[in-house]
């Protein structure tokens, strides 16, 4: 018998004892989620997405306040909505560059040929970026106590409030993430999500009223999702939300959840 059978034979005989290796797809999970969230501590990128809630705060709230305080609004509580979402929509962007990144750089690919999970690239990239909405929701919901703000509701709808806004985010950072696999450019990506991202945002009910826009452009104004959406934030935060403001904002959840989520599963999951 060679001394090279001999060797192998007693490292067989060594490791024979050893348990079998198990995969665990919540401990890859878990470990590439903590990578991405200690480097966005170490960048700042978390005390970037504290500090985004007081820019809009104080960028749309100051000039607009006294304003419509003559026409009887409690601008704080009109607002808050639309500082909420903008901030979620800013959180998206960084979602977005996070996976382009990784598939410009390659680690999308090398990642595909580990003994990973299918999806458990994404998953941690988008739990990352619930870490990001929650700290950017905290800060907005500081923030906009400070300008005075209240959840009137009571804790059910203040809940509610939270859980809505971060679901927004959620179904945003999806189809962001998407975008970002597919195009493998974190620069382009932010000049191209940022315009419709402010197009939106102003034309909606977010930061004045329906009756202040031109009769010709209020059907849009009114019915697109951002604007739906702060009707109903504005009512969990305010009095409580009903059904019959709730079912619509949910429906255009529903739908961008049902467009975006095979998305991403898609771009992440392909071949490039």
């Amino acid at each position: 018998m060679s001394s090279t059978t001999v060797e192998r034979a007693d490292s067989a005989l060594l490791f024979a004892e050893l348990p079998a290796a198990r995969l665990s797809y919540f401990a890859q999970w878990r470990a590439l989620s903590g990578r991405i969230v200690r480097t966005m501590a170490v960048k700042g990128e978390l005390i970037v997405a504290m500090i985004t809630p007081l820019v809009f705060t104080l960028g749309f709230y100051l000039p607009l306040r006294y304003v419509m305080k003559f026409q009887g609004i409690d601008y704080a509580q009109f607002v808050m909505p639309i500082i909420v979402l903008q901030t979620m929509a800013f959180t998206m962007m960084s979602n977005a560059q996070l996976s382009a990144y990784e598939a410009l750089t390659g680690l999308s690919t090398r990642l595909q040929t580990m003994p990973i999970g299918m999806l458990v690239p994404l998953s941690a990239r988008i739990g990352a970026g619930l870490v990001r909405s929650l700290t950017a929701l905290t800060a907005a919901i500081i923030f906009g106590y400070m300008i005075g703000f209240r959840f009137v509701a009571g804790l059910g709808q203040a809940v509610l409030f939270c859980v809505f806004s971060i679901a927004v985010g959620t179904v945003l950072a999806l189809g962001a993430d998407a975008l970002g696999s597919l195009t493998k450019s974190p620069e382009s990506l932010s000049q191209a999500l940022t315009l419709p991202t402010l197009i939106f945002g102003m034309l909606s009910c977010g930061f004045v009223p329906e009756r202040s826009f031109p009769m010709w452009i209020r059907p849009f104004v009114r019915n697109q999702p951002i604007s739906q959406f702060s009707f109903a934030l504005r009512d969990m935060a305010h009095n409580g939300v009903t059904w019959d403001v709730l079912w619509v904002p949910l429906t255009w959840l529903g739908g961008m959840a049902i467009v975006f989520t095979p998305l991403a599963i898609w771009a992440s999951v392909r071949r490039s």
